[in-house]
C-alpha cells in the first residue's frame, strides 16, 4: 500500500515493503543519490533525488534488505537497554538521588532539596506514560549538567597540573555524538553524560581531550602520549565503547 502526504509533508511517500515494514520516501531537490537513512523514533527514510523514480528507490531498498534489517536489529537492542524509571527504584546520578512519585495535580513537576531530586507526576497519568518517562530523562539531563559544571572543570584543572598540559576554557555540552572535544584554540568541550561514566573512564576522556592540546589528531605519537598519560589508553578506549551517549 502506498501513500502520499499531504501539507507539511507534501510529496512524502510511504509504503509499506514486505519483510522491511513502512517506508518513507523522501524527494530532494540537492540529492545526487538514492540514501537510505534509519534513526530512532524516524523509521526507514530514503531521500530521493530528482533524476530518480520511485521505482527505482524501491529496488535500491529491497537490494539493501539484509543491510536494513540488520540495523534496525541493532536500534532495538539499543532501545531495549534503555533505563525504564520506576518509583520502587530510585535513580541515582553520582551525587544525587531521584525519586519519582505521584501526585493529585495534573502537572509535572521536579523539586531539588541537597542531594535528592524529587519528581512528581500525576496519579491518574502513570509513572509508564511516555510523557512520564520523557519529563524524568529531561530532569536527570538537568541533573547531570549541573554536577558536570561542578565537578567537570576541576578534574581538567587536576590532570592539566599534573601532566602539565596548558588549555584555555572548559564548555559543558549535551552533544548527540562526542563523549568530548578540543578545539585548535585547546577549548575543550565536555559531555554532560560524563557523569554517567565510571570516574576512571571519566578521567581518561579528559585525559583524551588533554592530549590533544598537544597532539591535533589520533597519529601514533597521539596514542603514545596519551598511553603514557592514561596507562592503558587502547584498553581504556575500548571499555569506553561499552557505553552509549543517548542510552541509559
Amino acid at each position: 500500500m502506498t501513500e502520499r502526504k499531504k501539507g507539511a509533508n507534501a510529496g512524502v511517500v510511504t509504503k509499506e515493503m514486505p519483510g522491511i515494514g513502512l517506508v518513507y520516501f523522501v524527494p530532494s531537490g540537492t540529492a545526487k543519490y538514492v540514501r537510505i537513512s534509519l534513526k530512532p523514533g524516524q523509521g526507514i527514510r530514503v531521500t530521493l533525488p530528482k533524476r530518480a523514480t520511485l521505482a527505482q528507490a524501491e529496488a535500491f531498498v529491497q537490494e539493501k534488505s539484509a543491510w536494513i534489517k540488520k540495523h534496525l536489529a541493532t536500534q532495538q537492542q539499543e532501545q531495549q537497554k534503555k533505563t525504564v524509571f520506576t518509583p520502587d527504584a530510585p535513580y541515582h546520578t553520582r551525587f544525587h538521588q531521584i525519586h519519582l512519585q505521584a501526585h493529585a495535580p495534573l502537572q509535572l513537576k521536579s523539586r531539588l532539596r541537597g542531594q535528592e531530586v524529587h519528581i512528581f507526576y500525576p496519579e491518574q497519568t502513570g509513572w509508564e506514560h511516555p510523557e512520564v518517562q520523557e519529563y524524568f530523562k529531561t530532569t536527570v539531563e538537568k541533573v547531570y549538567r549541573l554536577e558536570a559544571r561542578q565537578y567537570l572543570p576541576g578534574r581538567v584543572a587536576y590532570w592539566a597540573e599534573q601532566f602539565g598540559f596548558s588549555y584555555q576554557q572548559v564548555t559543558i555540552k549535551n552533544a548527540k555524538t562526542r563523549w568530548g572535544s578540543c578545539s585548535h584554540t585547546n577549548n575543550i568541550n565536555l559531555n554532560l553524560h560524563l557523569m554517567r561514566l565510571p570516574a576512571h573512564l571519566c578521567d581518561y576522556v579528559i585525559l583524551h581531550e588533554l592530549a590533544h592540546t598537544v597532539e591535533k589528531n589520533h597519529g601514533p605519537r597521539f596514542w603514545a602520549l596519551l598511553d603514557k598519560i592514561s596507562g592503558n589508553a587502547r584498553g581504556l578506549d575500548k571499555e569506553l565503547k561499552a557505553f552509549r551517549l543517548q542510552v541509559y
